[in-house]
């Protein structure tokens, strides 16, 4: 009997390491097969994306041309001496300029000596104290896009940002 008692445990444990082994190689071939259609999913539609993705970015510049979405427009930086009593202090500043497309950006870099010119002559007006809180520099913006919106037909200037700005 000792040995009938044995030989039933053995089986038994046997048909549990079976199913134990079972339920790895079903997760494992259920793994491969979920990761394999993820990928090949996945290059067919991205690729096709892709494609179309192309297509359309060639169109999308047509388009930006046509429909005149903002452009940016890069100026020169400004070094200016500010109108302070003793003129010791100086502003330096570079400035991005949004224009409404880009006829407007191609017209705004037709006239640059007069953008430079009135820039400079707005900045050299300010003080120190015209020029250090953040509300005058909000101000300035404005009084930025004004002067460049009067020497360019129309209101093609939509924004300034300052990309430098150091007072000295």
């Amino acid at each position: 009997m000792a040995k009938s008692d044995k030989q039933e445990e053995q089986e038994q444990q046997e048909p549990k390491k079976k199913k134990g082994k079972l339920k790895w190689i079903l997760l494992a071939v259920i793994i491969i097969v979920l990761g394999a259609g993820g990928y090949f999913g996945y290059r067919y539609f991205m690729q096709g994306s892709q494609n179309n993705g192309n297509a359309t970015q060639a169109e999308k510049k047509a388009e930006q041309e046509e429909t005149g979405e903002p452009q940016m427009v890069s100026l020169p930086p400004f070094v200016v001496n500010l109108a302070d009593p003793l003129g010791r202090r100086y502003l330096k500043v570079s400035l991005d300029v949004e224009v409404v497309n880009k006829k407007a950006a191609q017209n705004l870099e037709g006239v640059m000596p007069q953008v430079k010119d009135s820039l400079l002559l707005l900045l050299s007006s300010k003080s120190y104290s015209q020029v250090d809180s953040m509300e005058e520099k909000l101000q300035l913006k404005k009084e930025i896009v004004s002067r460049l919106n009067q020497n360019v037909d129309g209101s093609p200037v939509i924004k300034v940002y300052f990309t430098e700005f150091v007072v000295q």
